[in-house]
């Protein structure tokens, strides 16, 4: 005997399904309204890929005033080179 037949036979409500976790609603689908009907991107995919590529050039940024900081000042005076100009 089925669970739904059971439960009508002894009177008793039908067995409530289990709210979705929020991981789970999360990665099924974004709601955001999309950028343009034609394009597969939505406002919130744009705006995660513009903090992420901002973050990443200012990463590179960084990185090249510490190579530059390398090159011209530290090397030389751990005697590691000598500059060309200097």
């Amino acid at each position: 005997m089925g669970e739904a037949r059971r439960r009508s036979m002894q009177g008793l409500p039908p067995r409530q399904t289990k709210p979705q976790s929020r991981s789970a609603a999360n990665a099924r689908a974004d709601d955001s309204p999309r950028l343009a009907p034609w394009l597969p991107l939505t406002r919130n995919q744009a705006d995660r890929f513009v903090s992420i590529t901002s973050r990443g050039a200012w990463i590179g940024i960084a990185a090249l005033v510490i190579f530059w900081v390398t090159v011209r000042f530290i090397g030389p005076a751990a005697g590691w080179w000598t500059l060309a100009d200097g």
